[in-house]
């Protein structure tokens, strides 16, 4: 009797350890960034097991989220949404955080899609459901991405985003290089940007009154998407300034949308 319930314990208490091993709520991550230690968040569902693969979402920050403590990016945007609406949200979700100066340009972009990898090799995910989305700068930055890897995501939401100086509401310093999200001349970017994302499932959030990306830029790059029949929403929030993330995450019928996309 001894023996048959010695190694019944055998048999649970790694069970045991495994669940208690088991990490999941707002996890810290490092990776390795041209030879630096940066930080990022992963969230990580309440139920997640690895016997399913689950969806993944990147986020990326705007401006004010920039810096070096790996946090901040997850108090504004999506993960104020997913604190607030938990149940919204089955999905991993990625959060790098990019520095100064520049936020998602140049070498801050392929920091995100690290995270992401890192983030595959860790857990369970569904590589056919892999969204990408951003507000601001980090809108930007997702039009960036997903020009340059678009067969890697499954659908794009963008709130309040830009792709070059003409889209920004406030003047520009005449000698400041602003940088554009996609290659081309500056009067056909978004052409350029539509047509290579013409079959991508899009949604767009902007407010009607931004005063810091100017609305113009996302009716643009809206109208030149369904010039090319693409399945595209754009969604214009009236009377509303630069703050169009809250009615963006917390709209349950946009995460609804964006998590049923399919690669």
């Amino acid at each position: 009797m001894r023996a048959i319930l010695f190694f019944t314990l055998l048999l649970i208490l790694p069970l045991n350890m495994m669940a208690q091993a088991m990490e999941t709520g707002f996890l810290n991550r490092t990776l390795n960034h041209d030879g630096e230690e940066r930080l990022y968040q992963v969230y990580v569902p309440a139920d997640y097991t690895a016997d399913k693969n689950w969806p993944v979402i990147l986020f990326l920050h705007g401006a004010g989220e920039e810096g070096k403590d790996g946090l901040m990016q997850t108090a504004v945007g999506l993960g104020h949404a997913v604190r607030k609406y938990v149940d919204r949200f089955p999905a991993i979700i990625v959060f790098p955080q990019s520095r100064r100066p520049g936020g998602w340009i140049s070498t801050e972009t392929p920091l995100a899609l690290k995270a992401l990898a890192q983030t595959h090799d860790e857990f369970s995910t569904d590589k056919d459901r892999v969204y990408l989305t951003g507000l601001s700068n980090g809108g930007f930055g997702s039009w960036s991405i997903a020009y340059n890897n678009t067969d890697q995501f499954a659908a794009v939401m963008v709130i309040c985003g830009y792709l070059s100086a003409r889209d920004i509401a406030r003047e520009i310093p005449a000698d400041r290089k602003f940088p554009m999200a996609v290659p081309g001349a500056e009067q056909d970017t978004y052409e350029t940007l539509a047509e290579k994302l013409k079959d991508k499932p899009v949604w767009i959030y902007h407010g009607d009154a931004d005063s810091v990306v100017s609305v113009r830029g996302a009716r643009g790059i809206y109208a030149a998407l369904k010039a090319r029949g693409a399945p595209a929403h754009y969604t214009e929030l009236p009377g509303i300034d630069h703050n169009s993330w809250d009615a963006a995450y917390s709209s349950e019928e946009a995460v609804e949308w964006l998590l049923s996309q399919k690669r």
